[in-house]
């Protein structure tokens, strides 16, 4: 037991990972000495991923994907991701899997980046017990046309590992609405669908998505609903689970502190809520360290946290069979 209460050491749901982003580093620099690519600009002196802003984030995030290059370079950071994720007791995450970086948004290619991301995530399963689905999302600073090719890769690939589309960048780059060609093809091939909002964007990205996608049943962020009361209240009622990802939110600059986070007024308005690390290097989170704060910013005890899994289990991207067995692993953990 931890002086949080344990909840630590919960098994845990995370519903909002970039894969890319959460590739740590060392593996990053190893990466880049065995090719002979110079990253040093991204690195701070402590060897940590290092940037000013929102923007500039995008930028060093984008800059260490240069030396991913081959489906094997993939493969080997997704086993680096899992890994990390079953240290802090993630039983089942979803990965946002960017087809601009696996490939270039050919099909063909992208399928043999597919390919050895689940092969390598099938064997983390084995070894670890750690669950990993995709989801394909496309960048919206790159632009609809691009999100177009997005999107036929991941309807090309559809299936019972790749179950998910969804929408991650600068949230100033044009309307939710300009990529309504890209979510209804991804809905169409049978994809559930996800997109940031709530951000940086405010409560009018929020309803943007919501009015100008169609089937959004997910919100990555969302948080900034709490500025505008009525819609908070639509979210409540409407049932859309909100992606939260609380310490990054405070690294990025967002809200000063987790205790200042609106996460509890939302779970306490209504509105589901779940935890996630986002991009963890890069905010020095892992999701230990975000229940720990969050028990103590709210008091938040095993039994929150676990109504909370619940909400994450109902919510993921998965089958039946799969849920049923993230359930009862939920409900077997000790108290």
């Amino acid at each position: 037991m931890t002086e949080e209460n344990g909840v630590a050491d919960l098994p845990k749901i995370e519903l909002h990972l970039h894969l890319e982003g959460a590739a740590p580093p060392d593996f990053i620099r190893r990466l880049a000495q065995e090719k002979g690519v110079n990253l040093a600009r991204i690195f701070g002196e402590d060897g940590t991923y290092a940037y000013r802003d929102f923007v500039h984030f995008l930028d060093v995030y984008e800059a260490a994907t240069e030396v991913l290059k081959t489906p094997e370079d993939f493969a080997r950071l997704t086993t680096a991701v899992l890994e990390e994720s079953a240290r802090n007791g993630v039983i089942y995450t979803e990965a946002f899997l960017s087809p601009d970086f696996c490939g270039g948004r050919d099909v063909g290619a992208w399928r043999e980046y597919l390919h050895a991301i689940r092969e390598a995530a099938e064997a983390a399963e084995r070894q670890h017990g750690v669950t990993m689905r995709g989801i394909v999302t496309c960048i919206r600073h790159f632009g609809p046309d691009k999100a177009r090719e997005t999107a036929l890769c991941a309807a090309e690939t559809a299936g019972d590992w790749l179950t998910g589309f969804g929408m991650g960048g600068d949230e100033a780059k044009g309307r939710q609405g300009d990529f309504a060609y890209s979510f209804d093809m991804a809905r169409e091939a049978g994809l559930r669908l996800t997109t940031h909002a709530g951000e940086w964007g405010g409560p009018d990205s929020v309803r943007q998505a919501l009015t100008e996608l169609r089937g959004i049943e997910r919100l990555g962020h969302g948080v900034r609903a709490i500025e505008d009361p009525r819609l908070v209240e639509e979210l409540a009622e409407a049932g859309t689970v909100l992606e939260c990802c609380p310490g990054s939110n405070v690294k990025l600059g967002l809200y000063p502190s987790v205790a200042k986070h609106p996460i509890e007024r939302l779970r306490a308005a209504g509105v589901k809520v779940t935890v996630s690390t986002d991009d963890p290097p890069f905010f020095h989170a892992t999701m230990r360290r975000e229940y720990e704060d969050l028990s103590r910013a709210f008091g938040w005890d095993a039994e929150v946290l676990t109504e909370l899994n619940e909400t994450a289990a109902e919510a993921a991207f998965c089958d039946a069979e799969t849920r049923a067995r993230l359930k009862q692993r939920l409900r077997a953990a000790p108290a």
